[in-house]
Protein backbone atom coordinates (compact mmCIF):
# COMPACT_ATOMS: atom_id res chain seq x y z
CA UNK A 1 0.00 0.00 0.00
CA UNK A 2 1.37 3.42 -0.86
CA UNK A 3 0.48 7.03 -0.28
CA UNK A 4 -2.13 8.60 -2.58
CA UNK A 5 -1.04 10.81 -5.45
CA UNK A 6 -0.05 14.33 -4.35
CA UNK A 7 -2.86 16.87 -4.29
CA UNK A 8 -0.82 19.82 -3.10
CA UNK A 9 1.85 20.87 -5.56
CA UNK A 10 3.30 23.96 -3.90
CA UNK A 11 6.90 24.13 -2.76
CA UNK A 12 6.66 25.86 0.64
CA UNK A 13 3.36 24.83 2.16
CA UNK A 14 0.59 27.22 3.09
CA UNK A 15 -1.26 28.60 6.07
CA UNK A 16 -4.56 26.76 5.81
CA UNK A 17 -5.22 24.97 9.13
CA UNK A 18 -8.45 25.62 11.04
CA UNK A 19 -8.74 25.63 14.82
CA UNK A 20 -11.90 25.11 16.85
CA UNK A 21 -11.72 25.88 20.59
CA UNK A 22 -13.20 23.25 22.92
CA UNK A 23 -15.83 25.67 24.23
CA UNK A 24 -17.42 26.31 20.83
CA UNK A 25 -21.19 25.75 21.13
CA UNK A 26 -22.80 22.88 19.22
CA UNK A 27 -24.20 23.77 15.81
CA UNK A 28 -27.29 21.64 16.41
CA UNK A 29 -29.36 20.69 19.45
CA UNK A 30 -32.04 18.08 18.75
CA UNK A 31 -35.41 18.06 20.55
CA UNK A 32 -34.18 15.18 22.77
CA UNK A 33 -31.21 17.32 23.89
CA UNK A 34 -28.54 15.63 21.77
CA UNK A 35 -25.94 18.20 20.74
CA UNK A 36 -24.00 17.77 17.49
CA UNK A 37 -20.76 19.68 16.93
CA UNK A 38 -19.69 20.05 13.31
CA UNK A 39 -15.94 19.69 13.84
CA UNK A 40 -14.99 19.10 10.20
CA UNK A 41 -17.61 19.05 7.46
CA UNK A 42 -17.37 17.84 3.89
CA UNK A 43 -17.29 21.49 2.86
CA UNK A 44 -14.39 22.33 5.18
CA UNK A 45 -12.33 19.24 4.25
CA UNK A 46 -12.94 19.32 0.51
CA UNK A 47 -14.86 16.05 0.73
CA UNK A 48 -12.08 14.08 2.43
CA UNK A 49 -14.05 13.33 5.60
CA UNK A 50 -16.66 14.60 8.03
CA UNK A 51 -16.03 14.62 11.80
CA UNK A 52 -18.74 15.29 14.36
CA UNK A 53 -18.90 15.23 18.16
CA UNK A 54 -22.22 13.95 19.45
CA UNK A 55 -23.13 14.67 23.08
CA UNK A 56 -26.15 12.60 24.13
CA UNK A 57 -28.26 13.14 27.25
CA UNK A 58 -29.22 10.16 29.43
CA UNK A 59 -31.47 7.63 27.68
CA UNK A 60 -31.32 9.55 24.38
CA UNK A 61 -31.77 6.40 22.30
CA UNK A 62 -30.37 6.37 18.78
CA UNK A 63 -30.93 5.16 15.22
CA UNK A 64 -31.97 1.62 14.32
CA UNK A 65 -29.75 -0.75 12.35
CA UNK A 66 -28.72 0.64 8.98
CA UNK A 67 -25.87 0.75 6.46
CA UNK A 68 -24.34 3.14 3.92
CA UNK A 69 -23.36 2.37 0.34
CA UNK A 70 -20.96 5.27 -0.21
CA UNK A 71 -19.32 6.06 3.13
CA UNK A 72 -17.69 4.33 6.06
CA UNK A 73 -18.55 5.40 9.60
CA UNK A 74 -16.31 5.35 12.65
CA UNK A 75 -17.19 5.81 16.32
CA UNK A 76 -14.85 6.81 19.16
CA UNK A 77 -16.34 7.09 22.65
CA UNK A 78 -15.15 10.16 24.54
CA UNK A 79 -17.20 9.76 27.72
CA UNK A 80 -20.00 7.68 29.20
CA UNK A 81 -21.36 4.45 27.75
CA UNK A 82 -22.59 4.22 24.17
CA UNK A 83 -24.23 1.03 22.95
CA UNK A 84 -22.70 0.25 19.56
CA UNK A 85 -24.03 -2.39 17.19
CA UNK A 86 -21.35 -3.92 14.97
CA UNK A 87 -23.75 -5.87 12.76
CA UNK A 88 -23.48 -8.95 14.95
CA UNK A 89 -23.85 -7.83 18.56
CA UNK A 90 -24.46 -4.85 20.82
CA UNK A 91 -21.39 -3.64 22.71
CA UNK A 92 -21.44 -1.34 25.74
CA UNK A 93 -18.60 0.89 24.57
CA UNK A 94 -16.87 3.18 27.07
CA UNK A 95 -14.30 5.96 26.98
CA UNK A 96 -11.55 5.11 24.51
CA UNK A 97 -13.48 2.35 22.70
CA UNK A 98 -13.46 2.51 18.90
CA UNK A 99 -15.65 0.97 16.18
CA UNK A 100 -14.94 1.18 12.45
CA UNK A 101 -17.81 0.29 10.11
CA UNK A 102 -16.76 -0.17 6.46
CA UNK A 103 -19.02 0.82 3.59
CA UNK A 104 -21.98 -1.57 3.61
CA UNK A 105 -21.47 -2.59 7.25
CA UNK A 106 -24.53 -2.92 9.45
CA UNK A 107 -24.43 -0.68 12.51
CA UNK A 108 -26.41 1.32 15.04
CA UNK A 109 -25.74 3.27 18.21
CA UNK A 110 -27.67 4.53 21.21
CA UNK A 111 -27.37 5.91 24.69
CA UNK A 112 -29.60 3.77 26.89
CA UNK A 113 -27.71 4.60 30.07
CA UNK A 114 -28.86 6.98 32.78
CA UNK A 115 -25.75 9.10 32.16
CA UNK A 116 -24.62 11.50 29.46
CA UNK A 117 -22.42 10.07 26.73
CA UNK A 118 -20.19 11.68 24.13
CA UNK A 119 -18.55 10.28 21.01
CA UNK A 120 -16.84 11.25 17.79
CA UNK A 121 -18.36 10.12 14.49
CA UNK A 122 -16.16 10.11 11.39
CA UNK A 123 -17.56 9.68 7.87
CA UNK A 124 -15.16 8.95 5.00
CA UNK A 125 -15.12 10.08 2.36
CA UNK A 126 -16.92 13.19 3.45
CA UNK A 127 -20.67 13.41 2.94
CA UNK A 128 -22.96 16.36 3.67
CA UNK A 129 -24.41 14.85 6.85
CA UNK A 130 -25.41 18.21 8.33
CA UNK A 131 -28.76 18.26 6.50
CA UNK A 132 -29.40 14.70 7.68
CA UNK A 133 -28.81 15.66 11.33
CA UNK A 134 -30.83 18.86 11.00
CA UNK A 135 -33.84 17.15 9.41
CA UNK A 136 -34.13 14.28 11.93
CA UNK A 137 -36.93 16.01 13.91
CA UNK A 138 -38.98 16.28 10.68
CA UNK A 139 -38.89 12.52 9.93
CA UNK A 140 -42.15 11.89 11.77
CA UNK A 141 -44.06 14.48 9.70
CA UNK A 142 -42.74 13.27 6.32
CA UNK A 143 -44.83 11.07 4.07
CA UNK A 144 -43.47 7.58 3.40
CA UNK A 145 -42.36 8.71 -0.07
CA UNK A 146 -40.64 11.85 1.28
CA UNK A 147 -38.85 9.82 3.94
CA UNK A 148 -37.72 7.19 1.40
CA UNK A 149 -36.38 9.92 -0.92
CA UNK A 150 -34.61 11.65 1.98
CA UNK A 151 -32.89 8.48 3.17
CA UNK A 152 -31.84 7.58 -0.37
CA UNK A 153 -30.38 11.09 -0.82
CA UNK A 154 -28.45 10.66 2.43
CA UNK A 155 -27.19 7.11 1.79
CA UNK A 156 -29.07 5.56 4.72
CA UNK A 157 -30.58 2.13 4.26
CA UNK A 158 -32.59 0.74 7.19
CA UNK A 159 -32.84 -2.97 7.95
CA UNK A 160 -35.40 -2.90 10.78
Amino acid sequence: MSYPDPRYHGEKGEISASFRPAGTPAELTAPNGTRTHYLATTASTGGEFGLYRVDMPPEAGGPATHFHRTISETFFVLDGTVRLYDGDRWIDAVKGDFLYVPTGGLHAFRNDSGEEASMLMLFAPGAPREEYFEMMPAFASMTDDERAEFFLKHDTFWTD
